[in-house]
C-alpha cells in the first residue's frame, strides 16, 4: 500500500492506494463530510477485500492530509469533487471502477455517473461497473433535502457551518461515524473535524440547498439513479442518525442491488465502521456482482 499526493487544479490531494494489478474492478472508496480517507483502514486491513481488489481513496480538499482548495467555489461542491475524483482515476489509468460513497462521498458518487458515460472524446474511458452508496439519500434542492434527511427544514444542520464551536466539533466527531459508541470513537476523528476548511461545509451546503439568491447546483440525484443503468447497491444501518430511510425505499431505482435498500440492525450512519467484517461481507458480494455487469 502506498500513499502519495497528486497535483491537481483542486489542490494537492492525499491519495492511498494498494496498487493491486488484476482484472476485477478497482475500489474508490469516497469519505464524507469533514472526516478523511482513515474511515476506511477496515478496508485496507482487511485481506479480503484487499487481495481481490485494488483500492484506491483519496482526501477531499480541504479535508484530511490534502491541501485547502485554491479556488473554492470551483472545488467545494459535490461537482468539482466527483471531477477530482475521476481526474484521480484517469490519473491512475484504472480503466473500471466500482465507487463506495459514504455520505457526502455518496452524493459524490452519483455526481461522478453521467462523467463516467462512453463518449468519443474519452482517450481512455472508465467504466462504472457499480456504485454503493451508505449514509447518502439522492437529493438536490431543499424540498428533497428537508425529505431525504432527518434535519426537517431543508437545510444540512450544523454540517454546512463554515464555522463550529468546540461543542459542535465534539458532537460531530462522536455522533457521526461513531454513533456515540465508545468503543467506535478514535481521536483522529475529531482531529479531522478541526482540520476540515469550513469553508468546504458552507460553500457545498449552500450549492446543493441553493439560497435565495440561486437555486441548487448538480445533478438531479433522483433522476440519475432512476433512470442510469448503472448498479445501485444502497446499503444503510437501521438506526441512522442523519438520513430518512423510508425516503430512499420510495425511490424508483433503475437498477437496485437485491432490489431492496439493505438495511442493517442496531448500526448507525457507518455501518461498515462499526461492523467491517459483516459489511465486508455484503461489499465482497456488490463488487463480485459488479466484475459480472456488461
Amino acid at each position: 500500500m502506498s500513499s502519495f499526493t497528486l497535483k491537481t487544479t483542486h489542490g494537492l490531494i492525499s491519495i492511498t492506494d494498494n496498487s493491486l494489478k488484476n482484472d476485477k474492478p478497482a475500489l474508490l472508496l469516497i469519505h464524507g463530510n469533514s472526516c478523511s480517507s482513515k474511515i476506511w483502514q477496515h478496508f485496507f486491513d482487511s485481506e479480503m477485500i484487499s487481495q481481490n481488489h485494488r483500492i484506491v481513496a483519496f482526501d477531499l480538499p480541504g479535508h484530511g492530509a490534502s491541501s485547502n482548495a485554491p479556488d473554492p467555489e470551483k472545488t467545494y461542491c459535490q461537482r468539482g469533487y466527483a471531477e477530482l475524483a475521476v481526474y484521480i482515476l484517469e490519473h491512475l489509468n484504472i480503466a473500471s471502477v466500482v465507487v463506495l460513497g459514504w455520505s457526502l462521498g455518496g452524493h459524490i458518487g452519483i455526481e461522478m455517473v453521467p462523467l463516467l458515460k462512453p463518449t468519443t472524446s474519452q482517450a481512455h474511458p472508465i467504466e462504472l461497473k457499480g456504485l454503493m452508496l451508505v449514509g447518502t439519500p439522492p437529493s438536490l434542492g431543499k424540498e428533497q433535502i428537508a425529505s431525504g434527511f432527518k434535519f426537517g427544514d431543508g437545510g444540512l444542520g450544523h454540517a454546512n457551518m463554515e464555522n463550529w464551536t468546540d461543542e459542535q466539533t465534539i458532537a460531530f466527531a462522536r455522533n457521526c461515524a461513531a454513533a456515540r459508541k465508545e468503543e467506535c470513537y478514535e481521536e483522529w476523528m475529531l482531529a479531522d473535524a478541526k482540520r476540515t476548511d469550513g469553508r468546504a461545509r458552507i460553500m457545498m451546503g449552500n450549492v446543493f440547498a441553493g439560497t435565495e439568491d440561486a437555486g441548487p447546483v448538480g445533478v438531479d440525484q433522483v433522476k440519475v439513479v432512476e433512470t442510469e443503468d448503472v448498479l445501485v447497491a444502497v446499503v444503510n444501518g437501521s438506526k441512522d442518525q442523519f438520513v430518512n430511510l423510508d425516503y430512499l425505499d420510495n425511490i424508483k431505482w433503475r437498477k437496485l442491488w437485491r432490489a431492496e435498500c439493505i438495511r442493517l440492525d442496531g448500526l448507525g450512519h457507518a455501518p461498515f465502521w462499526e461492523e467491517p467484517a459483516s459489511f465486508e461481507t455484503i461489499l465482497m458480494d456488490f463488487l463480485a456482482d459488479c466484475a459480472k455487469e456488461e
